[in-house]
């Protein structure tokens, strides 16, 4: 493929346009930088000085596209007009290309050229001054400077604080996206917190409304009947206050409504009477001491959510809890009896599953659930350290 090359800048071509037409204006008006008979001038011819000023004018397009060949060949301008009678105008236009080659080069070529023309500065006054032993020989030095070095320097300096400015404007980006990154992340966090929540929190008793409800409908028993209505009332009212729970908890504390104290392991008793009002037969063997809030109400919600599967999925009615403290562990293990192939008697997502994994990791500890033998296991390990929790 062809290399696409860049276009000059409208201003470029606009100082190029100037300076050609300002010194030529100077030239028609004789004003020279030397007169004809100066001893340095070899090229007496009146139109001469005209060539290294259409030569370096040519060059100006190129100050952005192209600034160090546009700077050889304006040194190359700058050298033949010395020996011409002169204009001005070349020499204006030559520190303009010195400025832009520092501004627009390379970042190599902004380091070396303000050392090298400070070099020729020093070089240009002391050896003519050493030669001649006059002191007027510095006048070469001082001329280097200010074609050369100033706009160098200028550039150099104008440059630092574009990249400075450059710099810092990056760094804001990047700090602005670092923030944005953490924000949704903060509010993935927090999405997936309540979802664990809502889930915990209503599940039961929606899949317990759900059985009672089916079986409600499916025999033809008053009596029968009217207990389950009487256990999916229950779980609607129970259910409904947990939601309510929910909503405290999303308030900013300026509601009507403050949020209630979250669950502890005080009320595994309620929920396993619960359990067994919808028709398990819930053993707990729990032994532990003084636990992290947070620890205690992974293992709450923990305990709650496979209460919850095994009401859906369990093969019987006999469930396990065990709950034990040691060498800094909560341990967690609920079974219930299992066969494969079984329909789940309410419709599951897995996100139950999902939720518990969640709640262990967050704590820094294990989560496992699956068959083992004749009986589904779910097993936590919850670490009791405080600083486990995130």
């Amino acid at each position: 493929m062809a290399r696409t090359l860049a276009r000059p800048h409208r201003d470029d071509l606009w100082i190029a346009a100037g300076g050609l037409l300002g010194g030529v204006l100077l030239w028609a008006l004789g004003i020279r930088t030397r007169a004809a008979s100066d001893s340095l001038v070899l090229w007496h011819a009146a139109w001469a000085p005209l060539l290294p000023l259409a030569l370096t004018a040519a060059c100006e397009p190129l100050r952005r596209i192209r600034p160090r060949t546009a700077l050889l060949a304006g040194t190359a301008a700058l050298v033949w007009d010395t020996v011409t009678a002169g204009s001005v105008v070349t020499v204006v236009l030559y520190t303009d290309l010195m400025y832009a080659a520092v501004l627009y080069g390379t970042p190599a070529s902004a380091r070396r050229i303000p050392w090298i023309t400070g070099m020729l500065t020093v070089v240009g006054g002391v050896v003519p001054a050493a030669l001649w032993r006059d002191p007027q020989g510095l006048l070469i030095g001082l001329g280097i400077a200010v074609v050369a070095l100033a706009p160098a320097a200028t550039g150099s300096l104008v440059r630092g604080h574009r990249d400075a400015a450059e710099a810092a404007r990056l760094r804001a980006g990047q700090t602005a996206l670092l923030a944005e990154m953490d924000r949704v992340q903060a509010v993935t966090a927090e999405r997936s917190r309540v979802a664990r929540e809502l889930h915990d929190m209503v599940a039961n008793h929606l899949s317990a409304i759900a059985i009672h409800s089916t079986a409600a409908l499916s025999l033809d028993d008053p009596g029968t009947s009217r207990d389950a209505l009487a256990v999916i009332r229950e779980n609607s009212v129970a259910g409904l206050d947990e939601m309510r729970r929910l909503i405290g908890l999303l308030r900013d504390g300026s509601g009507d409504r403050e949020p209630a104290a979250s669950p502890t392991l005080d009320g595994l008793g309620a929920l396993v009477d619960a359990a067994r009002a919808n028709g398990l037969d819930v053993t707990l063997d729990a032994g532990h001491g003084q636990v992290p809030v947070p620890v205690e109400l992974a293992a709450y919600r923990i305990v709650q959510e496979s209460l919850t599967n095994a009401l859906k999925h369990a093969a019987g009615p006999r469930v396990h809890i065990g709950l034990w403290q040691r060498d800094g562990v909560l341990d967690i293990r609920v079974t219930s009896p299992y066969r494969p192939g079984d329909t789940p008697r309410a419709p599951g997502s897995g996100s139950g599953l999902t939720g518990m994994r969640e709640r262990a990791a967050l704590l820094g500890g294990t989560f496992e659930a699956g068959p083992r033998g004749a009986r589904w296991t779910v097993r936590a390990a919850l670490p009791l350290t405080e600083g486990d929790a995130e």
